[in-house]
Parts: structure tokens; sequence; C-alpha cells
């Protein structure tokens, strides 16, 4: 739909065979949802699932128009296993490579991760009379690219010698991380959520990926 929706001033064919198909889709699960299942747990938990897709419009649309090289960030976030926002949208900038992709994905999650555990916080801390519900509390980001790994938990004002080309404005949330207590933490891309947010999976791939953020 995020796809789609860049063509409302300019549709072809091939955008109304999206929509088509996107419709089929929709009625094939007409009985279907989200299922929430809570984790049973006595932690607190948040996680956030972040990944990018480096370019990945290049060669399917008109290679004279920058937008075909932007990367596409795609995230989840989950409190208590239960999916509660999640998006896909375009980078405002482009990346020159894998890793700037990710790593800007990772900046454009804390934007809605933090103020969703200042939230969840502020609702257990009301809900009990002391605060030693916030004893179990954590949060975790979970990232499937190394490089972006490294630099994410870097002290703020260190950089890598690939990195110091990316500005200052994708470095903002590393401050936030430790007075935050968010860790940040590697997954395996067969493990990464956040998959079907970015880019065209192959039926089963998506139907595995579906079924760990959906339930179904």
């Amino acid at each position: 739909m995020s796809q789609c929706a860049r063509f409302t001033h300019n549709p072809r064919r091939s955008h109304e065979k999206a929509l088509i198909r996107i419709g089929q889709y929709l009625k094939h699960a007409r009985d279907k949802g989200l299922i929430f299942k809570v984790q049973d747990s006595h932690e607190i938990r948040i996680d956030c699932y972040v990944d990018a897709d480096f370019a990945g419009m290049w060669g399917y649309e008109d290679r004279d128009d920058p937008s075909c090289v932007k990367s596409r960030t795609g995230f989840v976030i989950f409190v208590m296993g239960a999916p509660i926002v999640w998006k896909s949208k375009l980078q405002d900038d482009i990346a020159t490579s894998t890793m700037e992709a990710e790593y800007n994905a990772l900046s454009m999650s804390m934007r809605d991760l933090l103020p969703l555990q200042h939230l969840v916080k502020n609702v257990v801390t009301s809900l009990k009379e002391d605060d030693t519900a916030l004893a179990t509390f954590k949060t975790t980001a979970h990232e499937d690219n190394l490089g972006c790994l490294k630099l994410a938990k870097m002290e703020p004002g260190r950089m890598t010698p690939r990195s110091k080309h990316y500005g200052v404005k994708y470095h903002w949330f590393r401050s936030k991380l430790k007075p935050n207590e968010i860790e940040i933490d590697p997954i395996g891309t067969n493990d990464q959520r956040a998959d079907m947010y970015t880019k065209n999976l192959r039926v089963l791939k998506y139907e595995a990926n579906r079924l760990m953020t959906n339930g179904w």
C-alpha cells in the first residue's frame, strides 16, 4: 500500500494490477487479523525489530528518478509479544551503503520506540503503588546488520572509519540508549520480523515472517 500510494498522482496499469493483487490478498485474508499472544513472563519487555532494503527499487523504477535509489525502512515494535507499532517508509536521504541504510532505519525506529517506552513505563507505574515493576522492565532493538550493530553500540562521539560521513542527525539516539536502558542485540536474518516491511518475499518466507508477527 505504501508503494502504490507514491503514484496516486500518476498511476499506470502496473499500479492498477498491484491494487487488484492487494485486494485479492485482503479478500482471501478477510477472516484473519492480529493474534495477540501476550508473553507469559514476569519481565515487562518491549522488542523492536528493524530492517532496511538498500536501494531496493533500483532496476524496477526509472533510473533517472532519484527516488529509485532510496532505501526503505521497516520496523515493528512488540510489547509483551504483541505487535503495537509498525511502519514501512522510504528514507528521506539516499544511503550510500547497506550499513548506512540499516543505521538510518535504526535511527527512525527510535523515534517511535522512545515515546512508546515512556508511555508503557507511565502505565506500569500508574497501576502499581511502587516502582518495583520497573525492575523487570527491558527494551531491546534487534538488528541483523553487523556493521550497523557495531556502530550503534559505540559511545556517542566515536565513529568507525567508514561512518564519519553519516552526519550528526543519525547519532542523536545513541545518547538515549544508556539513560533509557535500551539494548541493541544481533538477530539472524531468518528471525528478523521486520523483513516483510522492506521488500517482496517469496511465499514461504513471507508466511513464516507473517506467522512470527501476526500469529497466523
